[in-house]
């Protein structure tokens, strides 16, 4: 059974610096995903340290803290049918050698340390990583998109 979900993807300040936020917004919106919350912002420390709390104590922690804080993010949130596993299709594998050709990571990302996007793993990660980046007021799901005109219409 197909579940509508939300999901928290980010992309990264290596992806914001090679100008890439264009194409992989493109990217979620060719799958049918909706859109629903978008802003570049800098990461603060109590951001970064929230979203990475679960690696605290790992050896690479802090270069990660340093990494998504080394320039703005583009954050966003996106709705629609398994929109989790989807996300995770487009973007493709954590380290780019391991990512399928045509994914987000494969097509654009230099090494897994610096693999362009993040997003979210499960329904609880997303519901945490949403709240550390949007307040709710923030979340515009007000409209219909595409995809949901077309699902409606099938029903």
């Amino acid at each position: 059974m197909h579940k509508e979900q939300r999901t928290f993807i980010a992309v990264k300040p290596d992806g914001v610096k090679r100008g890439l936020v264009g194409e992989i917004i493109k990217r979620f919106e060719n799958r049918g995903f909706k859109l629903i919350g978008l802003k570049m912002l800098d990461v603060t420390s109590e951001m970064a340290e929230k979203h990475y709390a679960e690696h605290k104590g790992k050896p690479f922690y802090d270069r990660l803290i340093r990494y998504i804080q080394s320039g703005p993010i583009v954050a966003m949130v996106w709705k629609g049918y398994d929109v989790i596993i989807g996300s995770r299709q487009i973007m493709g594998a954590t380290s780019p050698v391991d990512a399928q050709v045509g994914t987000i990571r494969a097509d654009f990302a230099l090494i897994k340390e610096y693999n362009v996007v993040h997003g979210s793993d499960s329904e609880e990660s997303a519901e945490r990583e949403i709240a550390i980046y949007f307040n709710e007021d923030e979340i515009h799901d007000e409209y219909e998109n595409m995809a949901e005109m077309v699902i409606e219409d099938l029903g």
